[in-house]
């Protein structure tokens, strides 16, 4: 039976569709090859949610065959809060010339272009709010495919790491005080995000994309344990900001998700003391590391992390098809 052509390619040997549910694990092990060891750490993480998932779910998988073969996958991962991450194919060892159409014939790379179309056809036919992935920073062959296929740089991301026993040092002892997130209303809760997102030097881009709501619905996706280690921050009977960790076992870490301060409670030492808070909850949870992601622009958080003697591994920019409408 010949195969649907929904996404034919005018290279007439060349055909995009929806993954075949007997295709999958071929489609999925190509999708692995286009990845390195960490990308392919967290793409099995991905993978894991998707035991039970149905043939529906799996609608944003779609391979590319060239004479009848496949060779080549993407896979628009579905997220909540109407979000979605993007999952690219292969670029090695494909040829796409500099000032390529993706609309020419006969390009190396057209198996490329061709997975991207129909990717972003897809969210946009399902109205996806905001679809990204992470990019290396020095991958600038990759950035230049996804501008050409409108994707939009959204904030480049310092990730560091910091032994647990640091401590920065305080000019004067701040006594903060940490209770459960889940002990406020769920309304309690948006409003202490907005206030601490309020002139905030992290992420720019993404929170004038994002409702409170969505930030925080991402929030719940990065942290399958949550709300356990979420904590409201108070400070002289007033409550002042959040910490928001995760643990990530599989890496023997704890991530600080989000530490921020409500805008009058800034520039006080408060963050100081609080990111020694969150370290000293890393050790005392018998963990050695903590790791965070900030905003290369934010120059005054990455001060603070680099006094505290926190040190960059990696640099990432995010990129995103942005659409849709915010939640109700």
């Amino acid at each position: 039976m010949p195969l649907a052509k929904p996404h034919q390619h005018p290279s007439s040997s060349l055909s995009v569709i929806p993954c075949p549910s007997d295709k999958r694990r071929e489609a999925l092990l190509h999708l692995a090859a286009a990845h390195d060891s960490t990308q392919q750490q967290m793409l099995s993480i991905a993978l894991k949610g998707m035991v039970n998932a149905s043939d529906e779910e799996w609608q944003g998988l779609w391979v590319s065959y060239l004479d009848g073969q496949m060779n080549g996958a993407v896979w628009v991962q579905r997220l909540p809060g109407n979000m979605a991450r993007l999952w690219l194919p292969r670029m090695q060892g494909e040829t796409i010339p500099e000032g390529t159409s993706h609309g020419s014939p006969n390009v190396t790379g057209a198996p490329i272009h061709a997975l991207l179309d129909a990717a972003h056809q897809w969210v946009k036919k399902h109205n996806i709010r905001l679809c990204h992935l992470e990019l290396a920073s020095q991958s600038h062959e990759t950035e230049a495919l996804l501008l050409q296929h409108d994707m939009q740089p959204l904030v480049t991301l310092a990730y560091l790491t910091c032994n647990s026993t640091r401590r920065l040092a305080l000019n004067s002892e701040i006594f903060l005080s940490l209770q459960p997130f889940s002990k406020l209303s769920d309304v309690e809760q948006l409003d202490l995000l907005a206030a601490v997102g309020r002139d905030s030097l992290d992420s720019c881009a993404l929170r004038d994309i994002l409702s409170v709501q969505e930030l925080l619905a991402g929030f719940y996706q990065q942290a399958p344990q949550a709300p356990q280690h979420w904590y409201a921050v108070s400070y002289q009977q007033a409550l002042v900001g959040v910490l928001l960790l995760a643990a990530r076992p599989a890496l023997d870490r704890w991530e600080l998700l989000l530490m921020g301060l409500t805008p009058e409670w800034r520039g006080q030492g408060l963050g100081r003391a609080l990111l020694n808070n969150a370290l000293s909850l890393t050790q005392q949870a018998g963990i050695a590391e903590v790791m965070l992601a900030v905003d290369e622009l934010n120059l005054p958080a990455r001060r603070i992390y680099q006094q505290a003697g926190f040190k960059t591994y990696a640099e990432q920019r995010l990129f995103a098809w942005k659409g849709g409408s915010e939640l109700g």
